[in-house]
């Protein structure tokens, strides 16, 4: 699978604007051959949206055109028939709509205020697509333990992590986030032998800058490929499913999971 992610930088609450850059986007990586895109999240919307959320749902009638031609994953804000909203991801392929992921761990604590516009999920699974079994997650669910060990045990041969994360210091010569976000991703690539694609975000947004840095990660752990920290870039990278069969023989971990132990542990400690 021939994938490129956009690492983009939004314009807060601009959705016109912010489709027209997306759309460049696809159209070059549909120029270079890829077969999947994948955007940050929010990135149709921006992040910080506040009252704004209320105003910015939806998915762009062009990109289900376009998905005909390449498959395209990004995040945006989520209008359900009740009308709460979601900070959700979008999986469009062969001109539809073949999965959405509602982000279920919202963070409201610090600068993070999602909890008060928007209503969590309350579910984790894989899917199948034309190019293998994909799973989604969403920033903060990626901080969670338990979202990428279910999505390994739901047979996710790529997990997709779309972020905003905000820039917070330094470490040596990288941003601190930024390497923690590299030691989680390498981590769960390695442990779960399981591609890894994280797809991070640039610019500011009322004071607040995002770093980039996206990466993807193949199942032993290794950067395939990795974006320029604080600018737009796309990049591309050539997935190989065999590496999947060469890291599950060398490391097989997963093979020998025992869920139903986890199962019942769980419901003794629940009671």
């Amino acid at each position: 699978m021939k994938l490129a992610v956009a690492q983009i930088n939004p314009t807060l609450g601009n959705v016109e604007k912010n489709k027209i850059k997306m759309i460049s986007y696809i159209e070059s990586a549909i120029k270079k051959g890829v077969e999947l895109v994948v955007f940050p999240e929010l990135s149709l919307t921006g992040y910080l949206l506040e009252e704004l959320t209320f105003d910015v749902a939806g998915i762009p009638v062009e990109f289900y055109e376009l998905s005909k031609k390449i498959s395209i994953l990004f995040g945006g804000v989520e209008e359900s028939r009740d009308y709460y909203y979601y900070n959700s991801a979008f999986y469009l392929e062969d001109g539809k709509l073949q999965h959405t992921h509602r982000k279920v761990y919202l963070p409201t604590y610090g600068l993070f205020d999602e909890g008060r516009y928007l209503k969590s999920g309350n579910e984790i699974k894989a899917f199948d697509t034309k190019f293998g079994r994909f799973g989604i997650l969403i920033c903060e669910d990626a901080w969670h333990l338990s979202n990428p060990y279910v999505l390994s045990m739901d047979g996710a041969d790529y997990v997709f992590t779309l972020v905003n994360s905000p820039s917070r210091g330094a470490q040596g010569a990288k941003l601190s986030p930024n390497q923690t976000w590299d030691e989680m991703m390498k981590t769960y690539s390695k442990l779960l032998t399981s591609f890894y694609i994280f797809a991070h975000r640039v610019g500011y947004e009322d004071g607040v800058n995002f770093f980039g840095g996206s990466r993807v990660y193949s199942p032993n752990g290794d950067i395939l490929g990795e974006a320029k920290t604080f600018e737009e870039e796309m990049i591309v990278v050539d997935l190989d499913k065999r590496d999947l069969r060469r890291a599950r023989i060398n490391n097989p971990v997963m093979r020998d999971e025992k869920p139903e132990l986890v199962m019942r542990s769980l419901k003794k400690i629940i009671g």
